[in-house]
């Protein structure tokens, strides 16, 4: 049998794509991005790179942008939502819609943006000196196995304006649209500093934590930033597939398992880690720095549009109750209180504490010993 006449069967599109783009790829389950390999990619001419993690799903994936100085990227336009985080550099972003409308914005270390779906776009690194690096989380595996058209994907003109929303929201303006702690959200397309910017209590997490979720180019992508003060972690919980979680601010690890298994995975983690809890993983964030920790988590499917009834289950809630995220595996959720966790999990704990030279803080909290 030729090659013409094999049948084409178990085809994934979106693999086939990375490889025609001649893209270097790594893939891991914990991955330092700043020390990704990239090469120069034609499409947009700069270096780039696609990053997997394991355990992502079918959803989404990771592209690195490495802009040298001086440089931009060619003007693209796709039928993919992503959400851009910029790990070091300065620069700016122009949009342009079909009408000649253009937004442009200025960005930094830790900014964070969406570009509205289908509109044209470049970056721009502002300085002659240093590189640019962002990391973009894409729904593009999704898109292209549906479709399996890379020109319906990348040369469509549907304009999709509306989604720019107020002018303000490219200039770091937003608007707070408050639901129940743990799901409150902030709408806009541009936030200058995910370090700087103000969160709300989240209980339901424990010890002290805070979060926002944001609603970014009003697109299907999530995002939500979450903290866990000096001396704390967060309860283990589990959810759908597709996320990536990226530190922000502090240091730590997470532990991650399945119900069934023995041993924990554990990722260290600083600035520029990603890494994915895998579809229904228990996983649980662990604060070891001796100021505050913040992750930043993106992920295909968020509270206005949620894509997946998993999604609707996890976020949006149980019997018209908090979300299963939120709610403890005794209440029918798909949360481990800190009564009920493996008491490994907090000896490993106290003894990152001591190497640290940071005071515990979960005293006043029911932790299984």
């Amino acid at each position: 049998m030729s090659t013409q006449d094999t049948p084409r069967y178990g085809v994934d599109p979106y693999i086939e794509w990375v490889a025609r783009e001649g893209l270097p790829v790594t893939e891991d389950y914990g991955i330092d991005l700043f020390s990704v390999e990239t090469k120069p990619w034609a499409r947009y001419g700069v270096k780039g790179a696609a990053v997997h993690l394991k355990g992502r799903g079918d959803f989404s994936n990771m592209f690195l942008f490495d802009i040298g100085p001086g440089q931009s990227t060619v003007p693209q336009r796709h039928l993919y939502e992503d959400v851009i985080y910029v790990l070091e550099g300065t620069g700016s972003t122009q949009v342009e819609f079909a009408d000649g409308t253009k937004r442009s914005f200025e960005w930094g270390p830790k900014s964070l943006f969406a570009i509205p779906l289908n509109a044209k776009h470049r970056h721009f690194n502002g300085s002659g000196r240093d590189r640019a690096l962002l990391v973009s989380t894409t729904n593009l595996p999704m898109i292209l196995n549906v479709f399996h058209d890379e020109d319906f994907v990348f040369n469509t003109d549907r304009d999709f304006m509306a989604r720019a929303g107020k002018q303000g929201y490219f200039a770091g303006e937003g608007d707070l649209i408050t639901v129940r702690p743990g799901n409150h959200m902030w709408e806009t397309n541009f936030v200058p500093d995910l370090a700087a910017i103000e969160l709300k209590s989240w209980g339901d997490r424990g010890a002290g934590g805070t979060n926002i979720m944001f609603v970014l180019a009003d697109g299907i992508m999530h995002a939500h930033i979450s903290e866990m003060p000096v001396g704390t972690y967060k309860k283990g919980h589990k959810h759908g597939p597709s996320f990536h979680v990226m530190c922000v601010t502090g240091h730590g690890y997470s532990l991650l398992w399945y119900k069934e298994q023995q041993d924990f995975i554990r990722i260290d983690w600083k600035h520029g880690t990603v890494f994915p809890p895998a579809d229904q993983q228990f996983h649980q964030h662990f604060n070891t720095s001796q100021a505050p920790a913040r992750y930043l988590a993106t992920a295909v499917g968020g509270l206005r549009y949620p894509t997946m009834l998993a999604q609707r289950r996890s976020l949006l809630g149980v019997n018209g109750e908090k979300g299963a995220v939120s709610l403890s595996i005794k209440e029918g959720g798909d949360q481990i209180e800190y009564e009920d966790q493996d008491p490994r999990i907090h000896r490993e704990w106290l003894e990152e504490m001591r190497k640290n030279d940071v005071v515990p803080k979960m005293d006043k909290f029911k932790v299984a010993v």
